[in-house]
């Protein structure tokens, strides 16, 4: 196999400026998308987070952002190394590789164990919670000889499939994908589970604050970490609504491999996975099925980016800027969004106005809180607008 993760490629952040980006990525308003667009305009965090309260008013914001503290971004670092646990830029040697190269990549993640898993090439194995023994015990196959071949495996530390499919590669290399703060496991029966992840050669990782418990609505940001992370998803057992066909959604929005173990038209159990293969999954019967579709990519370094997105110690990012669009210029590039989501390159075209014009007055928006931003680089007013 190829050479893929074998190379640790990034600048590592200063402290100043990871404190900066913790502080930035905790402000309100400040998601992933949001994160790199503020980093492109000003040049970095802390030039941003100086911008935060004139960009928020500009975009009509009648009251003041909440801009995380340097102490806040202080504590939580204290927080993460009490826990034997440290937070990953994305241009940094040791961010997952592949999930840097997708849409909106968390900036900053959280992760606690083995750092040199997150380099491996990496494949998903996910699937149902209520598993079947047969479906626990492929899992575990799959996992056990993929990872032998070479290759980490992440999952969800979900009961049933996820879990099987982390146990079965403790010694090979393992991934703990979480919906909440590192230190808040969830299932609780997978706490042990977890805390052999991290004690071996595995790793957990998280977007989340710690201490943030993980509701409903977290997991599909989980579902988004496996997806990124992975070369290819293989999905075992889901159901018609299973949260495994989201990762596989995903996986393949990213351009990653889409493998589906078939099963009895019988077992609700298998719904999801059967529809993933009318819609063109990979049928997967054996580990091999993974390891050939997965081998031309893994011998070439695909996912090489190396740039941190700030500059060196000294100077804090301090870069000539435009002045920002007049109040006309703004009034027009408002008036071009409604609540239908349309692309940016579009408001461009029909505004006629200069793309750094038209990207400044969404990001004043965007920190504001009015503006919504869909998959595609398509972007609306809010609803509460």
């Amino acid at each position: 196999m190829g050479s893929v993760g074998a190379g640790r490629k990034g600048i590592a952040l200063t402290d100043r400026q990871r404190i900066a980006w913790l502080r930035l990525i905790r402000s309100d308003n400040v998601g992933p998308s949001t994160f790199r667009d503020l980093i492109n305009h000003f040049g970095s965090a802390e030039a941003a987070l100086d911008a935060l309260p004139e960009l928020s008013r500009r975009g009509g914001s009648t009251r003041a952002i909440r801009i995380a503290t340097t102490a806040d971004a202080e504590r939580e670092i204290e927080t993460a190394h009490r826990f034997g646990a440290c937070f990953i830029g994305i241009g940094e040697p040791d961010y997952p590789p592949a999930l840097r190269q997708i849409d909106a990549a968390p900036p900053l993640i959280a992760a606690k164990g083995d750092l040199s898993v997150a380099t491996l090439p990496t494949v998903g194995i996910v699937g149902s919670r209520n598993a079947s023994i047969s479906g626990a015990k492929f899992a575990a196959m799959m996992a056990r000889e993929i990872g032998l071949s070479g290759y980490g495996i992440v999952s969800g530390l979900a009961r049933g499939i996820d879990a099987a499919a982390h146990r079965a590669s403790l010694e090979t290399g393992t991934i703990a994908a979480m919906a909440g703060g590192l230190d808040q496991p969830y299932p609780p029966e997978n706490i042990d589970l977890l805390a052999q992840i991290c004690e071996g050669r595995g790793l957990a990782i998280s977007e989340m604050p710690f201490g943030w418990e993980p509701r409903a609505r977290d997991f599909p940001r989980r579902n988004r970490l496996i997806a990124g992370v992975a070369l290819g998803v293989v999905v075992i057992e889901a159901a018609a609504r299973s949260g495994s066909l989201i990762t596989a959604r995903l996986a393949g929005e990213f351009g990653r491999l889409v493998f589906a173990v078939p099963g009895s038209p019988l077992d609700p159990r298998c719904e999801g996975t059967n529809g993933l293969l009318k819609d063109g999954a990979t049928v997967t019967t054996r580990s091999q099925d993974v390891l050939q579709a997965l081998a031309p990519i893994s011998d070439v370094d695909l996912f090489s980016q190396t740039e941190a997105g700030e500059p060196g110690d000294g100077d804090p990012g301090e870069r000539p800027l435009a002045p920002p669009p007049n109040d006309d210029e703004r009034l027009i590039i408002i008036q071009a969004l409604g609540p239908t989501p349309v692309e940016i390159d579009d408001i461009i075209r029909h505004t006629g106005l200069p793309a750094s014009s038209v990207y400044l007055v969404l990001l004043e928006l965007d920190i504001a809180g009015r503006l919504e931003r869909h998959a595609g680089g398509f972007v609306s007013l809010s609803m509460i607008d």
